[in-house]
C-alpha cells in the first residue's frame, strides 16, 4: 500500500510560516534543496491545498529560466511532471499536471491507495495535513527543522487532541545546520 507522507520546512518552535505569514527562514540552501529533490523522486502524486498550489505554480515555468542551477532545473522538471490533486472550494480550474479533487481528502486518499501506482502520496500544506492527520491518514512526518524560533504562525504539526506515537526512521544534519527528521506513525 502506498504511504501518505507530510514533508515541509519548519522552524524549531514548530511553525511552517511565522506570525506575519512569511517563511523566509526556510529558503533552502543547496543541501536542503537536494534533499527536496530526492524526496520528490519518491512521490507518485502530490495532494495540495489552494495556498500551497498557488505558491508552487512557480515551478510550472521555472525551467524557462536558463540562469537556474542544475538542481533547481531538476526539481522543476520533476515537479512539472508529477501528478497533483488540488483541494479548493474557490478555484474553478488548475494548471499543469494538476486536477481539482471532486470529493473529500479521505475519499481521494482511499481511491489513490486502491489504484495501482508507484510512489508515495505526499500531502503539502498544514491545513490539508491537519485534516489528514485528524483522520489518521498520515504514515510519515518529514520535517526539515530550521534553527530559528518564529514565535507563532501556522503550526507544522496538526493541533488535534489525540496522541500519535512515532518511530524515528531517519535523522540527518545538513551542512546548513538544518536537521532533517523522518518519523513513521507507529500503528
Amino acid at each position: 500500500m502506498r504511504s501518505v507522507t507530510y514533508s515541509m520546512g519548519v522552524s524549531l518552535d514548530g511553525y511552517i510560516v511565522g506570525p506575519d505569514g512569511g517563511f523566509d527562514f526556510g529558503v533552502p540552501t543547496e543541501d536542503v534543496f537536494r534533499l527536496s529533490v530526492d524526496e520528490i523522486r519518491e512521490v507518485g502524486v502530490h495532494l495540495l491545498g489552494r495556498r500551497l498550489y498557488e505558491t508552487m505554480l512557480y515551478w510550472e515555468t521555472a525551467d524557462q529560466h536558463p540562469a537556474l542551477e542544475f538542481s533547481t532545473l531538476e526539481f522543476a522538471a520533476l515537479w512539472k511532471a508529477l501528478p497533483k490533486v488540488v483541494f479548493s472550494t474557490t478555484l474553478s480550474a488548475v494548471q499543469g499536471n494538476a486536477r481539482l479533487s471532486p470529493g473529500g481528502l479521505a475519499e481521494e486518499i482511499e481511491r489513490l491507495r486502491a489504484e495501482p501506482g508507484e510512489g508515495d502520496i505526499a500531502i503539502g500544506g498544514a491545513t490539508l495535513a491537519a485534516e489528514a492527520a485528524a483522520a489518521d491518514l498520515i504514515d510519515e512526518y518529514r520535517a526539515r527543522v530550521y534553527p530559528v524560533l518564529v514565535g507563532g504562525g501556522i503550526p507544522f504539526f496538526p493541533q488535534h487532541e489525540r496522541r500519535v506515537d512515532l518511530e524515528l526512521v531517519e535523522t540527518r544534519t545538513l551542512s546548513s545546520k538544518v536537521v532533517y527528521l523522518r518519523y513513521r506513525v507507529a500503528r
